[in-house]
């Protein structure tokens, strides 16, 4: 199973969602930086689960214990893991899942690749509770790349049909529902509670921009900024879609339209316009990075669907129990930054290496 990712620094994750524990490990970390336990427990904290109506009930303090890599709050240099105990579990509640696969879940293919003997317990190795140690992993290279000068930041663009349309300038993390107009964040609220109250969920997308990025850094071909960052996004759980710039929207315009034209502003050469989302042909280009990504939505729900028992063959109704976000968008915010995050200093040791 691979759960590792980066060439300069390596992150890999481990744990289950029901394990004892789940964790990451980081190499390649510089010696010598000092880490703001405080500023990352904040930064985690986003993501906990069992703050509001709109998340899973499952409560975690998601507060992690270091055992290696740091003296006192200091990189030592050697490989950094941490880990997160898991305390608020509820394994009976996915006992008939052994049988009986979630639509839209990785239960089957699991099943049939790993011949039964997956984890199915809260959905195992494949449950969104394994982006708590991606987004410690995340929450530390933010913290390296806010003294280089770049900022992460990120919102919720749309639930379901309801859009925020206004632009994302600055940093949602203060905001218990992190949007830019409030309005519509307040429509979005009420789609998910329609969602929870009929026993269904709801999907949506999460924008982010990466700000302060030199020119140059990606590859061309198959090392490109959108191959790099697209690697780690598709492993956060629901990731169905990715979009660089304008994305697809991009597909209905003339060159004319497109196309960034360069200028000059205060004697450095700049875009005009920023359709590419600050990426040309894998590269950055020194404008703000821009994608977003789109998430399913959740594969748990209380409403009855139909399976196929995987010992007899038959279809049979399949009642899911156990507690489950009626809308994991909210909770993706600081998920997808954390992704980003560690995708961008990656790229930024592997430029120094090139200078």
């Amino acid at each position: 199973m691979s759960s590792s990712y980066g060439e300069n620094i390596r992150v890999t994750i481990f744990g289950q969602s029901h394990s004892k524990a789940i964790g990451v490990t980081i190499e390649g970390l510089p010696a010598g930086e000092e880490l703001d336990f405080e500023q990352l427990r904040r930064f985690l904290n986003r993501r906990a689960p069992g703050q509001n109506a709109w998340s899973t009930a499952r409560r975690e303090p998601d507060a992690p214990e270091f055992v290696s890599g740091v003296v006192g709050n200091v990189t030592c240099g050697a490989p950094l893991t941490a880990l997160i105990y898991n305390t608020d579990t509820r394994s009976k509640d996915y006992s008939q899942l052994a049988r009986l696969p979630r639509p839209g879940h990785a239960d089957y293919t699991a099943a049939i690749k790993y011949g039964g003997h997956q984890d199915f317990a809260g959905g195992g190795h494949f449950s969104g509770r394994l982006t708590a140690p991606l987004c410690i992993a995340g929450g530390i290279c933010l913290q390296l790349l806010q003294r280089e000068g770049i900022a992460v930041f990120s919102r919720i663009r749309r639930i379901g049909e309801v859009e925020d349309r206004a632009e994302l300038r600055a940093t949602t993390a203060d905001k218990p529902f992190p949007v830019v107009d409030e309005q519509q964040g307040e429509k979005m609220r009420e789609l998910i509670a329609r969602a929870k109250a009929e026993g269904d969920s709801v999907g949506g997308v999460v924008e982010c921009r990466v700000r302060g990025l030199p020119v140059g850094l990606g590859d061309g071909m198959f090392d490109g900024m959108e191959s790099r960052l697209g690697r780690i996004l598709f492993g956060i759980p629901a990731v169905k879609g990715v979009e660089f710039g304008d994305g697809f929207a991009l597909a209905q315009m003339r060159g004319s339209e497109a196309n960034d034209s360069f200028t000059v502003e205060n004697g450095k050469i700049v875009t005009a316009t920023n359709h590419c989302g600050g990426i040309l042909g894998g590269i950055t280009d020194g404008m703000p990075l821009v994608f977003r990504v789109a998430l399913k939505p959740t594969p748990s729900i209380a409403r009855e669907q139909r399976s196929v028992d995987l010992q007899t063959g038959e279809e049979r109704p399949l009642v899911i129990e156990g507690r489950h976000d009626p809308c994991v968008v909210p909770r993706a915010v600081p998920v997808v930054e954390a992704a980003a995050a560690i995708a961008v200093y990656d790229a930024l040791l592997q430029r120094r290496k090139e200078r």
